[in-house]
């Protein structure tokens, strides 16, 4: 195993009473983001005597003057170490920041806006401590959270990387009961002290794996959602198995252990059972009620949103993590049935002559573009963008069989039409070598409509990055939304 580059000391930072440190003396904010104006914030609120904005951009003299507080240069953060006690970072902030190692060599710790809401939260400084729900894992964690937010109903709401910012969730009137907390990899980092009420991790791919150091740390890193009260755990995905085995053998989670899974459950887990969630976990509400007999059914799988088995695994995994905290069935059922993906993670964006066109631009990894292909059985598949070095044919060789055929663009067009040649040579492919975003995007859906035929999926699932020629993965959504729409305006 390659040693986290992390240099905190982490069993110290999990000891540490954070409210009381704060309090006691000068606390840098490093990043003068959205993370760090919640952490001057909640910093105020707590009543540290001494914040210091540590930011490079303009941006981050223009906050500290909002707060009244001073700011330094990455530069000259050294010198404010003498007499600091801790430093919040933001997430995005590397633990190989020669700030860090400036840090840790003076003994101040280092930890996030996360780990201090959080600490503040069960400290009861916004009133009594809430309820946490947290969501991590590579791919699904918005939809999971989205979905679990409307289980929650008015008690609960979405927040972290999407919804409500941390600090305006803990301030908010009326209060915010429930948490459904969205939780990168990196706010893990920072976030050594998190216990949640409910965690759940959801699947593991290489992700970040520069940031983090290795694959093992990543991992380790998105297990701190399991170290609460409920640990809920994707039971098909081997590499989260294998993480959960060794926490159970190092004695690290709870009693409450439970999995989730889109085929029929055993006892412990929540899954699929003929066309209906069905839940053998949390029989009387909580992870210690009696599970040995068939289960509570919950609701059906079929018309749930996103459409294929990553949207219904997502279902499956918010249901669980509702039921965690006793939300009845009825209400579950009732939620998933009106719950509409957000965009770009596999929303259906038109249908004509009997063809569904699917975005899910949000697939910018082969990890996710497998969740998404795995949904369908007659794919006209749109891919292609930025690689990063990811290895595309494994996903071909697994998906060959329902592709109808391929259209790709983007800078590593060429290795995924070598791939599919390679692979796939019976599938028909067609590479877009124009690099204008409109007249690509317009001639790839052009392309897809004349190959898809009736009962046919048109899928945008790149497996890849889409910066090399759209502003994100939204413009990139946007665009194939509207030219699908345009290409088969004509048709029938």
């Amino acid at each position: 195993m390659i040693n986290s580059p992390d240099p905190t000391n982490l069993t110290d930072i999990r000891n540490l009473d954070l409210v009381a440190t704060v309090r006691s003396g000068r606390v840098l904010v490093a990043g003068a983001g959205v993370s760090g104006r919640g952490a001057i914030a909640m910093l105020k609120d707590i009543g540290c005597p001494e914040v210091v904005v540590v930011d490079d951009s303009a941006l981050g003299a223009l906050v500290a003057a909002d707060f009244s507080v001073r700011h330094v240069t990455t530069a000259d953060a050294r010198d404010e170490l003498a007499d600091a006690v801790a430093i919040v970072t933001s997430p995005g902030w590397r633990p190989t920041s020669p700030l860090f190692d400036a840090a840790a060599e003076a003994g101040v710790p280092v930890f996030g806006d996360v780990a201090l809401a959080f600490a503040g939260d069960c400290a009861q400084l916004w009133g009594p401590k809430r309820t946490w729900l947290v969501v991590t894992g590579t791919n699904g964690k918005t939809t999971t959270t989205s979905m679990l937010a409307a289980m929650l109903g008015e008690q609960g709401a979405a927040v972290g990387n999407i919804g409500v910012a941390l600090y305006d969730a803990l301030t908010a009137e009326p209060r915010i009961e429930v948490l459904a907390a969205e939780l990168s990899s990196f706010q893990l980092h920072w976030a050594p002290n998190i216990r949640p009420d409910a965690g759940v991790l959801l699947n593991l791919a290489e992700d970040h794996i520069d940031w983090h150091g290795s694959y093992e740390n990543y991992g380790l890193d998105k297990t701190r959602a399991l170290r609460g009260t409920v640990a809920i755990y994707g039971a098909d995905d081997a590499d989260v198995v294998e993480h959960v085995e060794k926490m159970l053998k190092n004695d690290e989670l709870g009693n409450s252990v439970v999995g989730f899974t889109d085929g029929p459950p055993e006892a412990h887990q929540v899954g699929v059972r003929d066309g209906m969630i069905v839940d053998r976990a949390f029989g009387g509400g909580d992870a210690a009620a009696d599970d040995s007999g068939p289960g509570i059914v919950i609701a059906p799988v079929a018309g749930i949103s996103p459409p294929g088995r990553a949207g219904v695994l997502d279902a499956v995994a918010a249901t669980a993590m509702a039921r965690s905290i006793g939300t009845s069935p009825e209400q579950i059922a009732a939620e998933l049935e009106t719950f509409e993906v957000r965009a770009h993670r596999g929303q259906i964006v038109h249908k004509a002559n009997d063809v569904v066109w699917i975005d899910d631009s949000k697939a910018t990894n082969p990890h996710a573009a497998d969740a998404a292909l795995s949904g369908h059985e007659r794919v006209v598949w749109i891919v292609g963008g930025q690689l990063k070095g990811a290895e595309i044919s494994p996903l071909v060789a697994k998906h060959a069989h329902r592709l109808q055929a391929a259209v790709v663009l983007g800078v590593d067009r060429q290795l995924v039409s070598d791939a599919l040649s390679r692979i796939a040579p019976a599938v028909p492919v067609v590479v877009i070598d124009d690099t204008d975003k409109v007249d690509a995007m317009a001639k790839v859906c052009m392309a897809a409509s004349e190959y898809a035929n009736p009962g046919d999926v048109v899928l945008l699932a790149p497996a890849a990055a889409s910066l090399d020629m759209y502003s994100g993965m939204a413009e990139r959504g946007d665009l194939f939304a509207q030219w699908a729409q345009k290409v088969t305006s004509t048709d029938g």
